[in-house]
């Protein structure tokens, strides 16, 4: 299951990755949409990244049109709305699935080593954020409804251990 967390996916500019290149570094991993009721969290996220990733946080968006086709935008109209309208920096991959029959490999691992409330291992909404630390081995799941600043405190005590 582990390895699927260090699956590849593709960047909305069409680039191979893996969460596997951010292996030393705390990862924040969160299911995103540009038309969803949580889109204003994109500028505490874009505020996590800015404040922390030259110490060593990664932060990267898996667009998802799962739910209420709150993210019908293409991958290219989808980062420029993220950029011009949100003003994220943050890496953004394609649009993935978070959840059925075709999850993303990441995803599925996500959510089988970090269950939800009482245990469910689905996502429910967007903006479910996972905290992965910088060597795999404890990932923090948060609902879509935790602002990004109410996870800065863990994101600190994960870059004290690299840093």
């Amino acid at each position: 299951m582990i390895d699927d967390l260090y699956a590849a996916q593709f960047t909305v500019r069409g680039e191979t990755q893996s969460l596997q290149q951010w292996r030393t570094q705390p990862i924040l991993v969160i299911n995103t949409a540009t038309q969803c009721g949580f889109t204003p969290q994109f500028a505490g996220l874009e505020a996590l990244h800015k404040k922390y990733a030259e110490q060593g946080l990664k932060v990267l968006g898996f667009p998802c049109n799962q739910f209420n086709n709150q993210e019908p935008e293409s991958d290219q109209n989808m980062a420029e709305v993220c950029l011009l309208s949100h003003g994220v920096s943050f890496d953004l991959t394609h649009k993935v699935a978070v959840k059925g029959e075709n999850i993303h490999a990441v995803f599925k691992a996500l959510t089988q080593l970090a269950p939800g409330i009482m245990g469910s291992k689905g996502i429910k909404w967007n903006f479910t954020k996972f905290l992965i630390s910088p060597d795999g081995t404890s990932i923090e799941r948060f609902g879509s409804t935790t602002k990004p600043e109410a996870i800065e405190p863990k994101i600190i005590a994960l870059l004290k251990t690299i840093n």
